[in-house]
């Protein structure tokens, strides 16, 4: 038996993976190494987990049903399906909405019609995203609000993964649970995310660009906090053929402001800030009710935001962008 983490190579699907390597289970992670963002840090995410003797790595395109169908041949006795792989980032889905249509929504698709394929799965867990939420007004976001005004086409790629996953359930009987991640931030993290590019243009001198605004805020959530959040949501599966979303968040909403007052007092180096005017795809605040999987797994967040920074910025130093380009 074994577990799939797509994706494998990316921010949140690495860490997944090499918690479940940790506990001692069978990883066969994919991923088609797209080199968006920074290609450097998939690498060095890949060779950590080839350390461990049960992860192996296949080179498949989700987008491609024939590769996942060739793979269901190869391993038919999945147990568990952690889906990571996806076209991320609100403004990158503006330039480029037919890369998200295929990862998003087509490779999702390929990842369901693999998972019926599985006869001993019993639950698929997959990112969705606080994005869904787009231009509801009431806060704290709650799973039963409406989600039918998104604010991007990276919001509409990943409601619709979630409709596909609820009828698949009911067509299939698959357990799913879509995680609704907010913000998720640390050590290995994408290199498009605000936390990221503000610690590299700040330690370079650079200025920070910083959408205008005073209640412009997110519900940073730390990235080992989500990978205890997946792994608790997985053990409790939903009853078979039907799907559910929850809310991962820190349920603590900061400031971008509070997050450059941390990442000055980390780095100890003061911050140039340039003001632009916030896009309208960019959503002024998000917050996260996160009653509903306290109440199915007793799971918490653990880690305040400065603490969280503190890790990122130590992990930056030693593993961080000057130090990838010997790879």
């Amino acid at each position: 038996m074994a577990f799939l983490v797509t994706g494998a190579a990316g921010f949140i699907g690495f860490h997944v993976a090499r918690a479940l390597l940790e506990r001692g289970e069978r990883v066969v992670g994919i991923d088609n190494l797209t080199p968006c963002l920074d290609p450097r840090l998939k690498k060095s995410r890949l060779l950590l987990l080839e350390q461990y003797p049960g992860f192996f790595c296949h080179g498949v395109d989700i987008c491609q049903p024939d590769q996942l169908m060739a793979l269901a041949a190869r391993e038919p006795h999945i147990r568990g399906i952690f889906h990571f792989a996806a076209q991320a980032g609100v403004g990158h889905s503006l330039q480029n909405p037919y890369a998200f249509a295929d990862t998003n929504v087509k490779g999702h698709v390929g990842v369901l019609e693999f998972a019926r394929r599985q006869p001993r799965l019993e639950h698929l867990v997959y990112a969705s995203s606080s994005s869904v939420y787009g231009r509801n007004n009431k806060l704290p976001f709650t799973e039963t609000d409406p989600v039918d005004q998104p604010g991007s086409f990276y919001a509409v790629s990943k409601r619709s993964a979630e409709l596909a996953s609820a009828t698949y359930s009911y067509l299939y009987g698959i357990p799913q649970t879509g995680l609704r991640f907010f913000t998720v931030y640390g050590p290995w993290g994408r290199p498009d995310m605000a936390y990221y590019s503000f610690t590299r243009a700040i330690m370079e001198g650079r200025p920070v660009t910083l959408y205008d605004g005073k209640s412009l805020a997110r519900d940073f959530t730390y990235i080992a906090d989500v990978v205890s959040a997946v792994l608790a949501v997985f053990d409790k599966p939903p009853r078979q053929g039907t799907a559910r979303v929850l809310n991962v968040g820190s349920q603590r909403p900061h400031s971008v402001r509070k997050l450059i007052d941390v990442l000055e007092e980390v780095l100890e180096i003061k911050a140039n800030i340039h003001l632009l005017p916030r896009p309208a795809a960019d959503v002024e605040k998000t917050w996260a009710d996160i009653a509903a999987i306290r109440q199915l797994t007793g799971w918490q967040p653990q880690t305040e935001l400065i603490d969280g920074i503190a890790a990122f910025v130590r992990w930056y130093y030693f593993h961080g962008p000057a130090k990838m380009d010997i790879l």
